[in-house]
């Protein structure tokens, strides 16, 4: 495996292609809250506090992830955080151009509300970017390099351990929480659903969860060793991916101002409502990345 350690080292065809995927990904994982009413609104009117405090939380998120499917491998934190930097820079850019080009951001509007639209739309944006590389390529790349004779892929050569396949749940439960947490609909189910019903959402979310990554036969899903308990995986990756599915719910509709003003019986309910997704994209991110 080579690193590019020197300027003549780098490929720049490489890493160009990394940025062409990182705009691709940004686009895709994004447009869904591009096109959200509710996200324009947010931009406008969310406590700055708040946003700032997403805004901080999303650059340790990308430079931790871009050790693991940066636009192109890295050896060093430094690299790292250049990767990060640039797709926090194309999640900007990206969401800026989108804005403009649907008539969202106007000219008579004010630097207060364009700057709150771009910055918070460029949180799921640059997460789409960074991961643009795993999903828009990286894996076809890795096939051509080992026909090649040249295996240099850092997205699946490199093992993950337990601290890690959190962090990757806590990445998916984040990215898929963020589409729905901003929208109505999450406070008016809250408000539907009865004990008996949040108690099948946490059944159903767990027994989903699970499914996906051991008990289907998914490309890239989690093999138990032999002669380990079938209860293992379920205590040990299951139970706190859920967890963390419901922490980063909570926080989400917090950021969101969807906590505000409503009873605690309606914050729990909606916790476990936006935890159902989230349980989904945590157990996802443990096979896509």
């Amino acid at each position: 495996m080579s690193i590019a350690t020197t300027r003549e080292d780098f490929d720049n065809r490489k890493f160009f292609a990394g940025i062409a995927r990182g705009i691709a990904g940004a686009l895709l994982f994004a447009l869904p809250m591009l096109m959200t009413m509710e996200m324009w609104q947010l931009g406008v009117y969310m406590d700055r506090s708040r946003l700032l405090l997403l805004l901080l939380v999303n650059i340790p998120l990308l430079i931790i992830l871009s050790d693991r499917v940066g636009f192109e491998e890295t050896s060093t934190w430094r690299q790292a955080i250049r990767d990060a930097s640039i797709a926090y820079a194309l999640g900007i850019v990206s969401c800026a151009l989108i804005l403009v080009a649907m008539g969202v951001i106007k000219q008579d509007q004010s630097a207060h509300e364009i700057i709150g639209m771009i910055a918070l739309q460029a949180v799921p944006a640059s997460i789409g970017a960074m991961l643009g590389r795993s999903q828009l390529g990286g894996q076809s790349d890795n096939r051509n390099d080992e026909a090649g004779g040249n295996d240099d892929d850092p997205v699946h050569e490199r093992e993950t351990g337990y601290a890690g396949e959190l962090f990757l749940m806590a990445v998916g439960a984040l990215f898929l929480n963020l589409n729905v947490a901003p929208t109505e609909e999450m406070i008016l189910l809250s408000y539907k659903m009865t004990p008996w019903h949040a108690l099948v959402i946490i059944a159903a979310s767990l027994a989903v969860m699970h499914g996906f990554v051991y008990a289907l036969s998914f490309r890239g899903s989690h093999d138990l060793a032999e002669g380990t308990p079938s209860w293992h995986a379920f205590v040990r990756f299951t139970l706190p991916g859920y967890l963390i599915a419901c922490l980063i719910s909570a926080y989400c509709l917090w950021t969101f101002h969807r906590t505000d003003d409503i009873g605690s019986t309606q914050i729990l309910m909606t916790i476990v409502i936006l935890s159902f997704p989230g349980a989904i994209g945590a157990a996802a991110a443990r096979l896509i990345l």
